[in-house]
């Protein structure tokens, strides 16, 4: 056993939806450093999309679209089968948030985080179900890695109702998926981020250390948490890890004390 068997993607090819900047990008950045042959990119915004591209170098392939739709899902999905005959790792990561006061909140807001943030991995994971297929065996299986979030396994202080529904219904989804999808063998997985820095997250990427006061272990997360969990899932290091939520959050959700515990400690 060496390192090199474990978390190697040398051979590999991926695509990682929303892909162009924050966690996605850090995920990205994460298949590189393990070898991966190639990760396409997806993004709505063309010029952040070929920037990433273009930065992180030629083994990233971007392709812009629209993904929150079942036509762009279906253009995304002609683009990559005219590209490749297998797909070894599919990162579903594109998502979208929505905040509004409850009496206030709007079906737009809804509709746009659910179709984005659970309707898209579903959709989008069928119908690229073929080259997933072509990729995976029961000695290197395919792998779908799906982005929620621990807002999706306990409240948070902001109204975004849909978006903390959206994210608690893909981690369920997750395993109904892994549940369905092992027969073929493609192993299906969450990762479940914290506090990274991102146009998402701007407390975490404009207000670091104020944000690092509320986790456990006192800091944000980095490229290297968010890519190394990546590449363990994503590798043999992971072949057994199936339909689990892997939660990357420096210690919110299973480390953290209730505020009369911590002032009794302090």
């Amino acid at each position: 056993m060496n390192l090199q068997d474990l978390f190697s993607l040398e051979g590999r090819v991926a695509l990682v939806t929303g892909g162009s900047r924050g966690i996605g990008r850090m995920i990205v950045e994460g298949f590189l450093a393990a070898g991966i042959d190639r990760v396409y990119i997806t993004a709505r915004k063309g010029g952040e999309l070929h920037e990433t591209a273009e930065e992180l170098g030629d083994k990233v392939v971007p392709i812009q679209g629209d993904i929150s739709t079942i036509e762009g899902i279906d253009e995304l999905v002609a683009e990559i089968s005219g590209r490749e005959d297998r797909l070894d790792i599919l990162v579903n990561n594109a998502g979208a948030a929505w905040g509004v006061d409850y009496l206030e909140f709007p079906e737009s807001g809804w509709d746009k985080v659910m179709d984005l943030n659970v309707k898209t991995p579903f959709f989008l994971t069928q119908k690229l179900h073929k080259l997933l297929t072509a990729a995976a065996s029961a000695d290197r299986p395919a792998k779908v890695i799906n982005i929620t979030s621990i807002d999706g396994q306990r409240v948070n202080p902001w109204e975004t109702y849909s978006y903390q529904a959206s994210k608690a219904a893909l981690i369920h989804l997750t395993r109904r998926m892994a549940a369905r999808l092992v027969q073929d063998h493609i192993y299906v997985t969450s990762l479940a981020p914290g506090a990274f820095p991102s146009n998402m997250n701007r407390a975490a990427r404009d207000m670091e250390e104020e944000s690092a006061k509320r986790i456990p272990n006192k800091r944000v997360g980095d490229k290297f948490d968010m890519g190394g969990t990546a590449v363990y899932l994503a590798s043999r290091a992971g072949d057994y890890t199936i339909g689990e939520t892997l939660t990357v959050d420096g210690g919110v959700v299973n480390a953290h004390l209730p505020s009369h515990f911590a002032d009794a400690s302090a």
